[in-house]
């Protein structure tokens, strides 16, 4: 980018000014011209490049004002660039994943178990989603949040770690209120994308709302959220 392309000023008119200077410059260098030095001295070879080294520097100070003044005119004039800068903005997506830990999640047709599996693959997902939100919910025969949602997937990740079996006391498999409680932590998003990604391997067994309902309840118009089903296990 060439940077004097992008440069206006607020007082353009103040550059009339340049004249005065200029004038007087060239004043200045006609009249030096027709000046005639008078040398006093009768070796004219010995000190000539004296001479000329001195008539040079002579004119210095002279230039170094004229210059001055052109540098105040153009600061009058107040030159300013006209490069903007656009801020980018990335908006993520907010994610709840809502993990079964019912006591089916301890079957060892994936090692080690389901529910360490389960847990490996979600961790590595979240440590993609760079601009995105993510929350977890844990659900058996009861659920509940064990993380809001938040941008700090290190948090995130290591409640992830923590889960295990028996964090709810309840064996059985409540589908539909695992899905319900991520909604519920979806009800406050402002984003447009909101999606629950939903981890089991069984059937709904218990639970104070159907699989169904809280599905339809997804896709209605206020929540607008996708729900993506991972079946765990062989």
């Amino acid at each position: 980018m060439n940077l004097l392309n992008n440069i206006t000023f607020n007082n353009p008119e103040l550059f009339l000014l340049l004249i005065l200077p200029l004038v007087h410059a060239l004043w200045h260098f006609f009249s030096q011209k027709n000046t005639k030095n008078v040398l006093s001295f009768s070796n004219i070879t010995l000190f000539s490049s004296k001479k000329i080294i001195k008539e040079r520097l002579r004119h210095l100070p002279y230039l170094l004002q004229i210059l001055s003044i052109c540098l105040i005119i153009t600061s009058l004039a107040r030159p300013q660039t006209n490069t903007s800068w656009e801020e980018s903005k990335t908006e993520g997506i907010d994610i709840i994943i809502s993990m079964d830990i019912s006591v089916s999640m301890l079957a060892q047709d994936l090692k080690p178990n389901r529910l360490d599996a389960s847990k490996k693959i979600a961790t590595d997902f979240i440590k993609q989603r760079k601009n995105d939100r993510i929350g977890l919910v844990i659900f058996s025969g009861r659920s509940f949040t064990q993380c809001p949602l938040t941008t700090d997937k290190k948090s995130v990740v290591n409640l992830f770690n923590d889960i295990k079996y028996g964090m709810i006391d309840d064996g059985r498999t409540a589908i539909g209120d695992g899905l319900g409680t991520a909604l519920n932590r979806l009800k406050g998003s402002k984003t447009k994308s909101k999606i629950v990604i939903l981890l089991t391997d069984g059937e709904n067994t218990t639970g104070k709302i159907s699989p169904l309902t809280a599905a339809d309840i997804a896709a209605s118009d206020s929540m607008n959220v996708k729900v993506y089903t991972i079946g765990v296990g062989t």
